[in-house]
């Protein structure tokens, strides 16, 4: 009882982010997902609320390295104004599932829902607690800032398949962040 008291407390204190009972679904990935074509720059449009990202211009950059693993590099700007940027590693776990992978930052799953690799990509993860509670996350990213109301649309209605409430997704800051950036970059110089 102890610890179920602390867990909810603890959900209460993040902002959003929001434990479940029982334990994870395990929504269907994409298909054929190929890791190549995922690599470079993702840009967050919306995502479940997360303690960890608390900044706007949410980015994410992926780069493929000599041993196989995925280099991953996140970005984001602070109401301070500082930039908060942290590098990690993704591994695919199962070959026979490449969308399914595992990302050090720190360790969590990170599963490709959808993407066109081109546009969009839809990103979830979900960590099981003593096997009673859940806590998820999940990311509508695209290639540009912005996406249109259309794909959005229909990636929320994969999200709702996979067991996601959409109401509980928040919309990214992305506005002025390719100017924000380099004034941030430009000062530090």
């Amino acid at each position: 009882l102890k610890v179920l008291s602390v867990l909810l407390l603890t959900a209460a204190a993040t902002g959003g982010q929001s434990f479940h009972i029982g334990k994870c679904s395990k929504p269907a990935v994409q298909e054929d997902f190929n890791v190549t074509q995922y690599m470079g720059t993702w840009y967050e449009i919306e995502k479940l609320p997360a303690v960890f990202e608390r900044g706007i211009c949410n980015q994410a950059t992926y780069s493929l390295q000599p041993d196989g693993t995925v280099k991953v590099h996140n970005v984001e700007l602070l109401p301070n104004g500082n930039i908060n940027s942290i590098e990690g590693v993704a591994k695919v776990k199962d070959p026979s599932q490449p969308a399914v992978l595992s990302v050090s930052v720190p360790d969590a799953p990170y599963w490709v829902l959808s993407t066109d690799y081109q546009s969009y990509a839809l990103v979830y993860s979900c960590s099981d607690y003593f096997g009673l509670l859940n806590i998820d996350f999940a990311w509508i990213l695209a290639r540009t800032r912005a996406l249109t109301e259309d794909v959005i649309s229909q990636l929320h209605e994969k999200l709702t398949a996979a067991g996601v409430n959409v109401n509980r997704l928040t919309v990214s800051n992305q506005t002025a962040c390719d100017m924000k950036l380099l004034q941030h970059f430009d000062y530090e110089l």
